[in-house]
């Protein structure tokens, strides 16, 4: 392969990590999904390609579904509640954030969402949603009629829609709740976490059976209250908190020496409704890369 045509996938590669992890909800096996594409563009006669990222859009989305699809018996067999990966935002991982529709598409909330699909509902609606593909570059995408196409849009439409709005609140807005439950969970003001939660509020914690986690949802703000102080000791030794831009939106970030989690949350009307908790290490070694690239940047160059 030519030094061109590596540049040339280089130019693609970020674009099709953010397809491959929205379609996939894993940062790792995104990862993967793009090696694979390079493999495939490095052995592809470049001549036959006419536009290099429909190809690779091509590719990448249909390596998904064969992912997608081997993944849906093991999803089922997952310890617990599966929750998508976390990628923290603010390098531009996962594209721009500017808008509201933006980080929308990559929260952890729409990534859950999008479970409720089979593998090619997903791609046709991630493709349309996220990346603005019309019918008949999707249906080109995954060698479907434009009618097919758009019956099956229609039909994720309705099975990822939900009641109330669909977009998060203000970020400056939501930021203000995370650090409010930051300094909260530092000191153990459960009267002060208390103000911060809805009263029908889910709590949904991701352990993979690899580490301590609720095997349910926890539902309503008092067992919600109860299940914090009870594993409030084991974050009192050793961790700290702070707040960083997870999936497109501020969430709360636990770390400790070789350790860390994630929560994201989900507001309306000013409270949390919904969070989600990733301590499964298996989902956040991703993460914790990043983690420590961004931790190394913040400090001071060594004189």
């Amino acid at each position: 392969m030519t030094q061109g045509n590596v540049e040339e996938f280089i130019a693609h590669r970020a674009r099709m990590f953010g397809l491959a992890y929205r379609l996939l909800g894993s940062a790792a096996e995104a990862e993967d999904v793009v090696q694979d594409a390079y493999l495939r563009w490095s052995a592809a006669d470049r001549a036959q390609i006419g536009h290099p990222g429909a190809w690779l859009a091509r590719v990448v989305t249909n390596l998904c579904i064969n992912r997608l699809t081997s993944a849906r018996v093991q999803r089922e067999r997952y310890v617990g509640p599966w929750l998508p990966e976390p990628v923290f935002t603010q390098d531009g991982s996962l594209g721009p954030m500017e808008s509201a529709e933006q980080r929308d598409a990559v929260s952890t909330a729409w990534l859950v969402l999008l479970e409720r699909l089979t593998p090619t509902e997903r791609a046709v609606y991630v493709l349309r949603e996220a990346f603005g593909y019309g019918h008949r570059d999707v249906a080109g995408v995954l060698d479907l009629t434009e009618a097919n196409c758009r019956q099956l849009y229609r039909r994720a439409v309705r099975r990822v829609a939900e009641p109330g709005p669909r977009f998060a609140p203000a970020v400056e807005r939501q930021r203000q709740l995370v650090e409010s439950f930051v300094t909260a969970a530092r000191e153990g003001d459960l009267a002060g976490l208390e103000r911060l939660l809805a009263e029908d509020v889910l709590w949904w914690s991701d352990g993979g059976g690899k580490v301590s986690a609720a095997l349910r949802p926890i539902v309503g703000r008092e067992k919600v209250l109860r299940f914090l102080a009870g594993i409030g000791p084991r974050f009192a030794d050793g961790w700290e908190f702070t707040t960083a831009e997870v999936n497109g939106l501020p969430a709360l970030v636990a770390y400790g020496v070789e350790r860390l989690t994630v929560t994201s949350f989900e507001l309306r009307d000013g409270v949390v409704t919904q969070a989600h908790v990733v301590l499964n290490p298996d989902k956040l070694g991703f993460a914790a890369r990043q983690f420590s690239a961004m931790a190394a940047g913040s400090r001071p160059a060594a004189t």
